[in-house]
């Protein structure tokens, strides 16, 4: 009876130790996917942390595939080097642009491509930042390429940092969130004063540099901003 169980107890040592060592034969992620976000009046759509996403779904892989996202970088380029080789369907999602409703079906292996272009709903034209003693002042104007459904304009606000990483979620809240104008109007609705922005930060402090920005918020399903470019400002020591 003890030989018996003692075989019993070795073979099932034996079947675990060849469970434990079974080699997994499956690729890990060999393929990489990156890009631009186009804007049509021209160069990258400018987004901030987060502010927008390329969708992928991998169709290769199953009929009702779980989607997974690449953010978008600061300056509208994007790019994920950790992906699976197959076949996605991809779309951008979540920037403050005119939805896109087509997806485009895409092989992506290693080193794939590829720039998709976008309808931003406001340009934020004539962004200046000049430094009067300790107060900066931001001016700007705003355009919208396509008028007619465009979201109701909620605010426009600066972002101020101190690194070049300045935007929604990366500002200095003293210099930024307090300076928030609240507008909250349609587009039809705004008049040539609501569309002309000018903001007063004070008291920057001296010896320091910034990076500041502007954005103006939408309400979309996201809630999202178009931004400025970036401007770096240095305040003199006293």
């Amino acid at each position: 009876m003890k030989k018996l169980i003692s075989r019993i107890l070795l073979g099932a040592t034996i079947l675990a130790s060849s469970a434990c060592t079974k080699i997994d034969n499956y690729d890990g992620p060999n393929a990489s996917f990156e890009g631009n976000l186009i804007s049509t009046e021209g160069g990258n759509l400018l987004t901030s942390q987060g502010s927008s996403q390329i969708r992928l779904e991998q169709i290769s892989w199953s009929a009702t595939p779980s989607p997974q996202e690449i953010p978008s970088k600061f300056d509208g380029t994007f790019k994920d080097s950790k992906l699976f080789k197959g076949t996605y369907k991809v779309i951008p999602k979540g920037g403050a642009f005119w939805p896109l409703y087509d997806t485009l079906t895409v092989d992506i292996n290693k080193g794939t491509k590829h720039d998709f272009t976008v309808t931003p709903y406001i340009l934020i034209k004539n962004f200046t930042a000049v430094l009067n003693g300790k107060t900066l002042t931001l001016k700007y104007t705003m355009e919208a390429p396509i008028g007619a459904g465009l979201p109701t304009i909620i605010e426009t606000q600066p972002y101020v940092n101190n690194t070049n990483l300045v935007g929604a979620g990366a500002s200095i809240r003293d210099f930024s969130d307090i300076y928030k104008k609240a507008i909250n109007k349609e587009w039809a609705d705004m008049t040539d004063a609501d569309k002309s922005v000018t903001i007063d930060i004070p008291d920057m402090l001296p010896g320091r540099k910034f990076f500041v920005r502007v954005g103006v918020r939408l309400n979309d399903s996201f809630k999202s901003s178009n931004f400025s470019d970036i401007i770096e400002i240095d305040v003199p020591a006293n």
